[in-house]
């Protein structure tokens, strides 16, 4: 028997494992936006004359950033974010691993952070705070940087 939880999840409830079908739905969820959120991210830089490449494994795979865009030399990398949330935080090596490969293409690469109500703020990896399990930048602060799109442009 199947039912939804209150997000419009579909969860077995006949399942041994019912807190895994939980996990699973909000990942999937998550994983949805998420993607929503770089298509959004992929046609305003299209609009504004990028070139604009989405990475293989996006929102899977910690190798690469999740976005890449190319205008007239200006190029920059995104991992996006798009998290209703009082602050947001990458895991340390999904950090690790977005600084080293910033380093190794010399392509400046941001976290696009989409905030409902207020749309895309970006903000440079060096500008995360550094905290025992993850980098994280408070809302306060993504606000108080205000690095929007026209200031991409």
């Amino acid at each position: 028997m199947c039912k939804a939880d209150e997000g419009g999840s579909i969860l077995n409830v006949q399942s041994k494992n019912f807190s895994e079908h939980v996990i699973s739905g909000v990942f999937v969820l998550r994983y949805a936006k998420g993607a929503r959120g770089e298509r959004e991210l992929i046609a305003l830089f299209s609009e504004k004359g990028f070139s604009v490449i989405r990475a293989a494994g996006s929102g899977v795979n910690s190798l690469s950033p999740d976005m890449l865009v190319f205008r007239k030399g200006v190029q920059y990398a995104f991992e996006c974010k798009a998290w209703d949330s009082g602050s947001l935080g990458i895991e340390r090596e999904k950090f690790k691993a977005l600084k080293e490969w910033e380093e190794n293409t010399g392509i400046t690469t941001f976290i696009a952070w989409r905030i409902s109500r207020v749309g895309w703020k970006f903000i440079y990896l060096s500008e995360l705070e550094e905290n025992p399990k993850s980098y994280t930048v408070t809302l306060t602060k993504a606000l108080a940087i205000d690095r929007s799109l026209d200031r991409l442009l």
